[in-house]
């Protein structure tokens, strides 16, 4: 999952277009996974996507594990986004790849199957790593068919970041188990009083578009492929155009026209849908005061919403796995390294970790207390396990809606392509 600190993924994504599409890996042989690099000084690659914020802020929590860890040397490499995925695929298919990496729930199946990816069990029931004191069910996001194939670093969820000055002036205060119905009828209000856009447009929001899938009893994905079917996406995208055209969602021209800043910090709409640790961005952006709105319901109850996370893996090539599961625990236990990293990743992911650093800001506080009210008031679910091929299906639903949304292509035209790619991307 996305975090502060850098573009976020789906703007990363539409940028990208079909890019992710052509990043092909072949097989790589496996390795043992049994070394344990004892006797002498160990080295591990350890690699990550992000900005040169959140590389500062890697580089001193290793340097307190290195303090800590005397025969453990860590070699670093970051890189944006696409930049690192591109690259990591050159690594894997070499046979090359990071000891350990930043990793997210779109690609777990993907490398597994590639037998990219090391197993952490084996190091769990040795006492190399703890998958104790994890936060609201946050110790099963990594596990992928009896594997535990990542460890999560950070939390967030989709939420409803708005402009608090319009809301308030158009008179709206969103509680939790609101309604589409209402949600619908505050954009209009948004429009005729303030004469803004209610919101920045719905129709490349791919996990906002799962969360309303779960809330109708699918998803967007199941563990084999797409959860869902044509008739679905085209009634979804026709309410996106209809909201378009009557006003209530900004014209995706005008979105594309002000990036990379936000549509609602260039005050052309008064909310969006996007993860909750991206509020950070709206403030360094706008004028405003902007803030965290519960996600819209079908029954006033069922929110469809889970805590999604970047996680750690480990290379199954490594030669050292005991030192890259002790690595990891540090990165997700030791106090110190929350209060270096704050929210940069998302929540801290463990107790431990959620308890050592406690934001001074207001946009911070609003982030934990946003996830705060999703675990107290129990609407949290587990998320949907991924597919392989799950990151090119993605970049297919972001690079087709906006060529909807720009008027390039019609809704039924759009959800045909979209399936066409998706089938051949999953394999079914």
């Amino acid at each position: 999952m996305p975090t502060s600190g850098s573009v976020d993924r789906r703007g990363l994504l539409k940028i990208a277009g079909g890019s992710l599409a052509a990043l092909g890996l072949t097989a790589a042989g496996c390795g043992s996974g049994s070394g344990s690099g004892s006797g002498g000084d160990v080295t591990l690659r350890y690699a990550w996507w992000g900005s040169e914020d959140r590389a500062k802020r890697i580089n001193r929590t290793i340097a307190l594990f290195e303090e800590q860890h005397p025969k453990i040397k860590i070699k670093t490499e970051f890189q944006p986004y696409l930049d690192f995925w591109k690259k990591f695929n050159t690594q894997a298919s070499g046979g090359n790849p990071p000891d350990v990496f930043q990793n997210a729930v779109g690609f777990l199946r993907k490398y597994d199957r590639k037998n990219v990816l090391l197993d952490l069990k084996q190091q769990v029931s040795a006492g190399n790593l703890s998958m104790d004191g994890f936060r609201a069910g946050l110790a099963t996001f990594g596990e992928v068919d009896g594997k535990l194939l990542g460890v999560p670093v950070g939390s967030n969820s989709m939420a409803l970041v708005i402009d608090e000055k319009v809301y308030e002036k158009a008179g709206i205060a969103p509680k939790p188990g609101w309604t589409w119905d209402e949600f619908d009828a505050a954009m209009r209000t948004i429009r005729d009083t303030q004469g803004v856009a209610g919101d920045s447009g719905m129709y490349g929001v791919m996990y906002l578009y799962d969360l309303y899938l779960r809330q109708n009893g699918k998803a967007f994905f199941t563990a084999d492929g797409l959860g869902f079917t044509e008739a679905d996406l085209t009634q979804w995208w026709t309410k996106a155009e209809a909201g378009v055209k009557s006003g209530i969602y900004a014209e995706a021209s005008k979105v594309a026209q002000v990036r990379p800043k936000s549509a609602v910090a260039a005050e052309l709409a008064a909310g969006e849908f996007t993860w909750d640790n991206f509020t950070v961005r709206y403030t360094a952006e706008g004028k405003s005061s902007y803030g965290l709105a519960p996600i819209p319901t079908t029954d006033g109850k069922k929110t469809g919403q889970y805590l999604g996370s970047l996680m750690l893996s480990g290379s199954r090539r490594t030669k050292h796995p005991k030192e890259v599961a002790q690595f990891i625990n540090f990165m997700v236990h030791d106090p110190e390294v929350a209060k270096i990293m704050g929210y940069d990743r998302g929540v801290p992911t463990t107790t431990a970790q959620y308890e050592a650093f406690k934001p001074t800001d207001e946009v911070n506080k609003q982030i934990a207390a946003y996830e705060q009210q999703l675990v107290d008031t129990g609407v949290l679910e587990q998320i949907t396990p991924h597919p392989a091929g799950a990151d090119v299906a993605e970049a297919a639903f972001l690079r087709i809606a906006e060529e909807l949304g720009l008027g390039k292509r019609s809704v039924d035209s759009a959800v045909k392509q979209f399936f066409t790619e998706s089938k051949t991307a999953l394999g079914s």
